[in-house]
């Protein structure tokens, strides 16, 4: 039937077979096309109609004389079906008829009286009260009527009645049948035939047939009329084809506000928001005044930009330009304030309409917003305001009460909503169960989420990915990811649900191969996934997996937006490449103040206090203004520089100069900072004299001090500040142990492990990573698991033999045990982030860099021997630690030995 229906489309075969079939065709099927501006567009249309095969089978007897069924009831069951109405008014009351039975009635009276089938036009009202009702049944009873007339009596005017009935239906299929009947009966169509013919083919997106009709429109010379015209430019809109109704628009002879605004609503439309402001104010310079169409178009588009500025010049139009203000128009304005974040303009706004004009959708518009800019707090108020006016609540009002009651954590009005839903048979509509499903599981009340789960008859993959993201909230990653198994229908929502709760619980390599999975199912990432897995290759510190994700995004075409940028730069600094950090940093279009806090980050990590202060610096020139996070940054930065005055002139401008009161974790911060340059007594000092109850971090920090600056006295103090704060940190006992054994104060070292026996504090082993080849290989200290552990002790006791040529004597003191000094350079020899190098030396070619990734502090042992490594075997290392990067170059690290 397709193939029919385009055959039939071909204004040549249309032509032929007219000629062929008797009836008189119009000479204006051979109308010149214009050749003016975009007249090879015009060209390439007729080439749409030229191209059909003339010799096309027919598939049915296309003779109008053929024999058919009637499709209308005979007079006898016309009368069985419906008791005619004995009334002189027929014809007057058919305009009053509401439904088909009625119009039935009607016209077995006009049938009796002989009035049906006149030429006065009674038949045609008959035709258009079917057409007013607008059910698929009472157009196919006016069409059954229509087949059933004299095929004389049938005109262009009742076929065209009937296309635009089916096209306003939605039944465009159907139009596009009776168009095809009707040219087989040999009318022509006109220059409204044309525009209900295109609304039908806009409708059920019927691109191929719609261009057909744009050649029919060419070769009959309708493609002047401005009616038509404006009809294609929608018809291309609708399709997704915008820019051939810009086509269309641009030869044009003549343009009215409906040309106008039918182009800017098309690029409104297909998020070409920009083209469309763009297009309005070309259209306001042409000299054509907007209607209340166009400025909804534009105000929307707008909304879409975020662009409060340009905005608020667009609605200053809608004055300058009288344009009368309608409900949709002030629907449109508050819906933009609101998506621009200018609340109170949008309130004005509202409150300044009439009562009569606050409507349930301005309602509904001021709701949904505050909900998706967080401002829960506020709907239940809008709410109570709207009953108190007698509006009764749709689906879309309790959409945004419920998801309200989610943020809130409101189980008591949720559950109110919930009955208010299925009193009022609102729980058929999936996003409502859904946002039930959400409402409940934020509210911690699973097992009524899960109730409304398995009373939900059509399930869909959003149903699912609701109860999955609910059991992630509820922290049961198990359950989740059973279910998340078992789904037969997965969208990238319920991938990027699961990789974004890997990583937020830290599970980044299971977070990896998921997103592996994913690709091997044929699913594109979006920003959202990207996102995520630039998390998780920045912690486990897989630079060649992250280049790789920059090399899919550009691909792809994935949007690098603030958030996604700034994941980015983190994660290629956490990777130790702070080259690639900056390049992205650089080019990101957009950079708040958490992007700039990424790119301070990065030289912080490497010990660059000049390039932090340059960049906040550059910052503080875009008129940013900075956070607590920032100082952090700096102070980290100046801290791993071991700049000392920088450092302080920093702590000290926070509240003089950009009015931020120092927290506890700058305090820590500086104490850091003075206790690796030695200054142990005035960060003992600035401890005892902070405006807070110092914590264990803060504390641990002058621990770090003390052990690399080997005061046992102070150490011991701490360690028993830290002990009485959190005597659960396996670390910080560790560390004191460190201190006793550099001292060769074994019973202190005894002493402190027995304590940690007695507490339950278990020492947290070592663990370094590697990638290779894209895949992360683990060690952990002393582990032989690894399936090529015999090459890693052999290239281990290469290094050692060709260290100890070197002059390199193993550290011992970071050995805890009081052992014999050969078994203590043997543990030395078994520290993970040595293994870790070693399988990276066997592993990868001469000149690869190494880079591992550790769990805890290195030692200075294994500093030690990670420089003469990079030295002899001639390749860069870098080890990420718990505490900053190390940089290792030709037996040289960044920290320059303070760390």
């Amino acid at each position: 039937m397709v193939s029919y229906m385009l055959y039939l489309f071909s204004t040549k075969n249309w032509f032929a077979l007219s000629m062929k079939m008797g009836y008189n065709v119009r000479s204006t099927f051979s109308a010149p096309v214009h050749e003016g501006a975009g007249s090879d567009f015009m060209k390439e249309i007729k080439l749409a109609t030229d191209n059909t095969d003339m010799a096309m089978a027919m598939p049915m007897t296309l003779h109008p004389s053929s024999s058919s069924t009637l499709l209308i009831p005979t007079s006898t069951s016309v009368k069985e079906a419906a008791k005619p109405v004995t009334t002189n008014s027929s014809l007057k009351l058919l305009v009053k008829c509401k439904t088909l039975k009625e119009v039935k009635q009607l016209h077995c009276d006009m049938m009796k009286k002989g009035l049906s089938h006149n030429a006065g036009g009674d038949f045609s009202k008959f035709i258009a009260a079917c057409v007013q009702i607008g059910t698929h049944e009472s157009l196919d009873y006016a069409r059954s009527a229509l087949n059933d007339d004299d095929p004389n009596m049938a005109s262009l005017f009742l076929y065209n009645s009937l296309i635009r009935g089916y096209a306003s239906a939605g039944l465009g299929d159907q139009a596009i049948l009776l168009f095809v009947e009707m040219v087989l009966m040999g009318i022509v169509p006109d220059n409204y035939t044309f525009p209900f013919l295109l609304s039908a083919c806009s409708k059920i997106m019927a691109l191929s047939q719609g261009v057909q009709v744009h050649g029919a429109i060419v070769k009959m010379g309708f493609h002047e009329d401005i009616f038509v015209s404006n009809s294609l430019i929608h018809f291309y809109a609708e399709c997704g084809k915008v820019e051939l109704g810009r086509k269309v628009f641009d030869i044009m002879l003549e343009r009215n506000v409906v040309s106008w605004t039918s182009l800017i609503n098309g690029y409104a439309g297909r998020d070409l928001a920009k083209e469309a402001v763009s297009l309005f104010f070309r259209m306001v310079e042409a000299g054509v005044k907007p209607n209340p169409v166009t400025m909804v178009c534009v105000v929307s588009a707008c909304a879409k930009l975020k662009d409060l500025e340009l905005g608020k010049k667009v609605c200053a139009c809608i004055t300058d330009l009288g344009v009368e203000l309608n409900t949709l128009m002030v629907n449109a304005m508050v819906d933009m304030y609101m998506k621009c974040g200018d609340i109170c303009a949008a309130r004005r706004i509202f409150n300044g309409c009439s009562d009569k004009n606050k409507n349930l959708v301005m309602y509904n518009t001021i709701m949904s917003n505050y909900v998706q800019h967080g401002w829960a707090n506020d709907v239940p108020v809008i709410l109570h305001e709207m009953l108190l006016k007698g509006l009764q609540p749709d689906k879309i009002t309790m959409l945004s009460t419920i998801a309200a009651c989610a943020q809130l954590g409101d189980v008591s009005v949720g559950k109110a909503s919930h009955a208010y839903v299925l009193r009022n048979g609102l729980e058929g509509w999936d996003n409502i169960s859904n946002a039930v499903i959400d409402m409940y599981m934020k509210c911690g009340k699973r097992g009524a989420a899960c109730k409304v789960f398995e009373h939900m008859p059509n399930k869909t993959v959003v149903t699912w990915n609701s109860l999955i993201a609910g059991l992630l909230r509820d922290g049961d990653m198990e359950l989740a990811w059973r279910i998340f198994d078992e789904m037969l229908e997965r969208n990238l929502v319920s991938w990027n649900t699961m990789i974004s709760a890997l990583v937020q619980a830290s599970m980044f390599q299971e977070a990896i191969e998921l997103f592996r999975e994913m690709q091997n199912q044929g699913i594109e990432g979006d920003r959202v996934t990207m996102v995520g897995i630039a998390s998780a290759c920045g912690y486990l510190g897989a630079l060649d997996l992250g280049k790789w994700l920059c090399t899919y995004i550009e691909k792809n075409d994935i949007h690098v937006d603030l958030q996604l940028g700034t994941a980015l730069v983190d994660m290629f600094s956490r990777c130790g490449d702070p080259s690639s950090a900056t390049h992205v940093f650089r080019r990101m279009e957009r950079r708040d103040v958490s992007a700039w806090t990424a790119a301070i980050g990065v030289m912080a990590m490497e010990g660059n206090t000049e390039g932090a202060i340059e960049l906040f610096n550059e910052m503080l020139k875009q008129e940013l203004k900075p956070d607590g996070v920032v100082f952090v940054a700096l102070l980290t930065a100046c801290s791993h520089g071991g700049s000392v005055d920088q450092g302080m002139q920093i702590f000290r401008s926070m509240e003089k100069t950009h009015g931020i009161s120092p927290q506890i974790v700058h305090y820590g911060c500086v104490v850091d900072l003075l206790g690796r340059a030695g200054l142990l007594e005035e960060a003992l000092h600035l401890i005892q004299s902070m405006p807070m109850e110092p914590n264990d971090v803060v504390w641990g920090s002058l621990l770090a001090a003390c052990r690399k600056h080997k005061n046992v006295e102070l150490a011991h103090y701490a360690a028993e500040k830290i002990t009485q704060l959190a005597p659960e940190r396996a670390g910080i006992h560790v560390l004191l142990s460190n201190i006793y054994a550099s001292a060769e104060k074994w019973s202190d070292v005894a002493r402190v492990r027995l304590q940690m026996k007695d507490n339950g504090v278990q020492k947290v082993p070592g663990s370094s990573s590697i990638e290779v080849h894209g895949w992360i290989h683990e060690f952990t200290s002393s582990d032989e698991s690894h399936a090529e552990s015999t090459q890693i002790g052999l290239m281990i006791e290469e290094i050692n033999c060709r260290l100890s040529e070197a002059g390199y004597v193993p550290d011992t003191t970071n050995v805890l045990l009081d052992v014999d000094e050969q078994e203590k350079e043997h543990l030395l020899s078994k520290h993970s982030e040595k293994l870790a190098m070693a399988y990276g030396l066997i592993t990868t070619g001469q000149g690869i860099p190494i880079r591992i990734v550790k769990n805890l502090r290195m030692c200075s042992d294994c500093h030690s021997f990670a420089k003469l490594v990079s030295k002899l075997y001639k390749r860069d290392i870098t080890v990420r630690d718990n505490n900053r990067y190390h940089f290792f170059k030709k037996g040289l690290c960044s920290c320059r030995d303070y760390w």
